[in-house]
């Protein structure tokens, strides 16, 4: 399947590497980003879109875009989970608002599918051994995940209410080039490659399932061709690292930077996983890209822009 497809947040981290395999699938795309710190023209570079600078609160706005659409791809949200510790009003407004907005106006639009991006995090911590399915109870621990965990009940509710049936689709700690150096792993690289500490929040003990930000967007790529409207699709790396682990491994990459424990942040969640089994099977979909090989390349990717600055 191809056609027009309005992606919001396409200038993103995620969203760029979606604005690629959409693009290199033969879909039309319009990106719609506010840029806001972590959105960046030059993440679209090469890349044959149409960038629309605006944002996804502006109800006119949307309007005018999902008019028309085969496809919405809403990946535009605030996505830190520190931020929103110390101020969670930019994520209820933007992640609960905002998707409110994109949801309703592509339901009267008749947009044929639409795709809502959330994240493992709704659910909380995993208990050990357990991996969560797509209807597991929600239960976030943090704003960030609350504010995601609200946008669903929206997805739910333009159902009801309107008749249109958007995608939920979950993922796991996303990595790869062009990340926002707030998150761990470009973060602790940086660092390494100044020599600097790598600061650990805790024991680092906490895990995280790493999925290489271009295998997710084929993914959602999948969704599109082969998904069904309405379902939920769970995207995991199956790749359970202890945050300490993943930061040695960037130490040793780097020759060896130093480790430095600080204090945990508030409400951390000490595991996250779900369960991709149906995903994979119903929508021949698959991680291409070993953790290792992955990070070798964000790290190689990291150092030549620094040494083209």
């Amino acid at each position: 399947m191809s056609g027009h497809c309005l992606l919001t947040g396409g200038a993103g981290f995620i969203g760029s590497a979606t604005a690629r395999a959409l693009v290199q699938a033969g879909w039309q795309v319009v990106v719609l980003d506010k840029l806001t710190y972590a959105g960046r023209r030059e993440h679209l570079e090469g890349v044959a879109v149409d960038l629309v600078v605006g944002d996804i609160c502006d109800e006119d706005l949307v309007r005018q875009l999902v008019s028309g659409a085969d496809a919405v791809v809403h990946a535009a949200a605030e996505s830190h989970v520190g931020r929103a510790l110390l101020d969670p009003t930019a994520f209820l407004k933007t992640n609960i608002g905002g998707t409110r907005i994109v949801l309703e106006q592509s339901a009267k639009a008749g947009v044929p599918h639409v795709v809502h991006l959330s994240t493992d995090e709704v659910f909380g911590s995993a208990p050990e051994g357990t991996s969560f399915a797509t209807d597991a109870p929600l239960r976030p621990g943090n704003a960030y995940a609350a504010s995601k965990a609200a946008a669903e009940a929206f997805v739910h509710a333009t159902a009801h209410t309107l008749g249109s049936r958007a995608t939920i689709v979950r993922c796991t700690n996303n990595y790869g080039p062009r990340q926002h150096n707030e998150k761990a792993i470009p973060g602790w690289i940086r660092a390494a490659l100044d020599g600097d500490p790598l600061l650990i929040h805790g024991d680092g003990l906490a895990i995280r399932d790493w999925l290489h930000v271009e295998d997710f967007a084929a993914g959602l790529v999948s969704v599109l061709a082969k998904g069904t409207p309405g379902e939920i699709y769970h995207f995991s790396g199956h790749n359970p690292l202890t945050n300490r682990w993943v930061a040695q491994q960037i130490a040793d990459l780097c020759g060896g930077a130093v480790l430095s424990h600080v204090a945990d942040r508030p409400g951390q969640d000490a595991r996250y996983a779900l369960d991709d089994a149906c995903t994979r099977e119903t929508l021949d979909w698959e991680p291409i890209l070993p953790f290792a090989a992955g990070l070798k390349q964000t790290l190689e990717w990291i150092a030549s822009r620094r040494r083209a600055a």
